[in-house]
């Protein structure tokens, strides 16, 4: 997964603004007690970040690969 993909989903399940909040500020035990953005910054892979973001938050497995998008 690419980084923007990361950003899409997340802004897309959280809201442009929520989505830069909660990346920022909450801590997740998935990914070693750091947030979201500092795991990014560490370097762990974006889906790895992306899946432990959505269990921390309890979203449902069937919005993990978020909206359809009809290509251009």
């Amino acid at each position: 997964m690419r980084l923007s993909d990361f950003w899409r989903l997340m802004d897309d399940e959280f809201g442009e603004r929520y989505s830069r909040t909660l990346a920022r500020d909450l801590v997740v035990d998935g990914l070693g007690d750091r947030t979201a953005s500092e795991a990014l910054g560490a370097g762990t892979d974006p889906k790895t970040v992306w899946e432990a973001v959505c269990r921390a938050q309890d979203v449902p497995v069937s919005r993990w690969l978020g909206r359809d998008v009809t290509p251009r």
